[in-house]
């Protein structure tokens, strides 16, 4: 437990949601099994095993002297979650938790919900793709972006904040929508941003015709029963893109499987969509750090052809 100790006694005063500790990337042996995460101004504790109470307590000792450091007087506010064997367990071990509760990154808010479910709202292993859209499309004028798998919708925020003319976030978590809907008013984003609650297999009519697109972003979950398995529902996603994207346009491929390398969406995109050029793999936040970039998230940029001219 030493590393994460060392970790929360250096940890800065958190201002963006960001990760502090990164156990699951494996450069700290023996700690494989813990994250830190600050969603100012609470600090959430993942656990991929069961604690001890002693345990807990060491960690609630920790966290309580950097942050009288940090912040003088202010109460401490953290929440432990354990997944493990397949089930979640999410405690408020101190403070409170705003509500809403809504952080900021790179400029952006977003509404999050640490005490609910596994995924709190916003990826944070994501955020340099978030940097890498707002960079990309900020280049560029007025495109037209196809956000799929849009979760709650953050690539959305920042394409349109980086000067977007219209984003079509689709996802089949109505609810998750609903979120993303909120982070476009917290961002004063009242128009630009269409949002379609459908499963995207059954929707293609409806995205094609949208269509084309300059930018396509595909972050799919890795493995979701009854919606997405990326051994065999990428390529399905793939075929779509030369249809998809207008000449010159780009593809964001996303997937976070440690099981899966670099080569499953490299191997199968020059199967599938050939005239697709690889452009860049867009390095992860250093926070993230992995012993095996091939274990990490892996965030891969496509580039359609030109027209060519007569």
């Amino acid at each position: 437990m030493l590393p994460l100790l060392t970790a929360i006694a250096c940890a800065p005063l958190p201002t963006d949601a960001r990760r502090i500790f990164h156990g699951r990337g494996g450069l700290h042996p023996g700690c494989e099994q813990w994250a830190l995460d600050a969603f100012p101004p609470v600090w959430v504790l993942t656990s991929f095993e069961p604690m001890t109470d002693e345990a807990l307590a060491t960690v609630q000792a920790a966290l309580q002297a950097r942050w009288q450091q940090l912040a003088p007087g202010q109460p401490l506010n953290w929440v432990y979650q354990c997944r493990h064997a397949g089930h979640g367990e999410t405690r408020l071990m101190a403070g409170e938790v705003p509500e809403p509760h809504e952080v900021l990154e790179q400029g952006a808010r977003y509404r999050v919900h640490v005490l609910r479910g596994q995924n709190h709202g916003l990826f944070l292993d994501m955020a340099e793709g978030r940097r890498w859209v707002r960079g990309h499309v900020a280049a560029r004028a007025r495109m037209k972006v196809l956000n799929l798998f849009a979760y709650t919708c953050a690539f959305s925020v920042v394409a349109l904040q980086a000067g977007a003319r219209q984003v079509v976030n689709v996802d089949m978590s109505r609810g998750a929508l609903a979120i993303g809907q909120r982070n476009h008013a917290l961002n004063g984003l009242a128009a630009g941003a269409s949002f379609l609650g459908h499963d995207i297999f059954t929707t293609w009519g409806k995205i094609s015709r949208g269509g084309p697109y300059d930018l396509i972003i595909l972050d799919p979950p890795s493995h979701q029963k009854g919606s997405f398995v990326a051994t065999k529902d990428y390529a399905r996603l793939m075929r779509r893109l030369p249809d998809l994207l207008a000449p010159g346009g780009h593809a964001l491929l996303c997937l976070n499987a440690p099981e899966l390398g670099l080569a499953f969406l490299q191997d199968q995109m020059h199967e599938l969509a050939p005239e697709l050029c690889f452009v860049q793999r867009v390095e992860n936040p250093p926070e993230f750090a992995d012993v095996s970039p091939e274990r990490a998230l892996k965030v891969l940029v496509y580039r359609a052809p030109e027209l060519q001219r007569g």
